[in-house]
């Protein structure tokens, strides 16, 4: 009965597996193709930084603790978004204004959502994936989808091989031969886990390997502004962190819906 149950743990494996390699095939080449711009030549702000840091979501915190700390929205803790200046200073603040609706309030939850997808923060990062800085979208969700499937096929392995010793008959030396041979998908599946912490655990972050070097000089506190602007040091904090990085305890509430 046990060898019924090996033969879905060994085909998951090496489905799964096989996905993972052609997945990292994939974006080497892509990231072969793409060479990266200097900074100075993309011009990465703070919204870039954030896009970076934490993709679409990132970017709509900046874009709402920056308006909120200027008096143009109001964020309340209960989970709602209020419009005080319909002016947009930008195409972000504008197109921000514009998912808020005529009635000038909407769900705060609601309006991430709308804006995280919006044509406008998808063309901050189409911009720098063009710019070799960001990890294309196309190829981090692929990334994240097949180490998910192989984490799925060795946890599939490891509950069949339970259930096979369960089944098998004292005595008879059929558990350690099911062990024996259930060892395959799951040596297979945590190699390749191995394997992906290196080649693959880069292609799942938001930043390309160029743009993590434009995080980690994010850091210095010069890079945006003088040492002493405190909103461009929080505005940066954010940036990097997200809503965490917010000193005001109802305005994180707010950020977090």
């Amino acid at each position: 009965m046990w060898v019924l149950l090996l033969i879905p743990a060994c085909a998951a494996a090496v489905l799964s597996c096989l996905r993972l390699v052609r997945v990292a095939a994939t974006a080497d080449s892509l990231a072969g193709l793409t060479a990266a711009r200097p900074e100075e030549a993309v011009g990465v702000g703070l919204f870039e930084t954030a896009y970076l840091a934490g993709g679409p979501s990132r970017v709509v915190d900046l874009a709402l603790v920056r308006m909120a700390g200027r008096g143009r929205l109001h964020l309340a803790h209960t989970g709602w978004t209020t419009v005080v200046d319909p002016q947009g200073r930008s195409r972000l603040e504008r197109a921000l204004i514009g998912e808020i609706g005529p009635d000038g309030q909407c769900r705060t939850a609601d309006l991430r959502a709308a804006l995280a997808a919006h044509q406008t923060v998808r063309d901050i990062g189409e911009r720098l994936t063009m710019a070799g800085l960001a990890t294309p979208l196309a190829v981090r969700e692929n990334a994240l989808l097949a180490i998910k499937q192989v984490r799925y096929a060795m946890l599939l392995a490891v509950g069949l091989l339970a259930v096979a010793l369960v089944l098998t008959t004292p005595g008879t030396g059929e558990a350690g031969a099911a062990a024996a041979w259930f060892a395959l998908p799951l040596v297979l599946t945590g190699g390749t886990l191995l394997m992906a912490r290196v080649d693959v655990h880069a292609y799942t972050a938001w930043a390309a390997p160029a743009g993590q070097a434009v995080l980690r000089a994010a850091c210095l506190p010069w890079q945006f502004g003088p040492v002493d602007d405190a909103e461009r040091e929080l505005l940066t904090a954010v940036a990097m962190v997200g809503p965490d990085a917010v000193p005001d305890a109802r305005l994180r509430a707010a950020l977090r819906g």
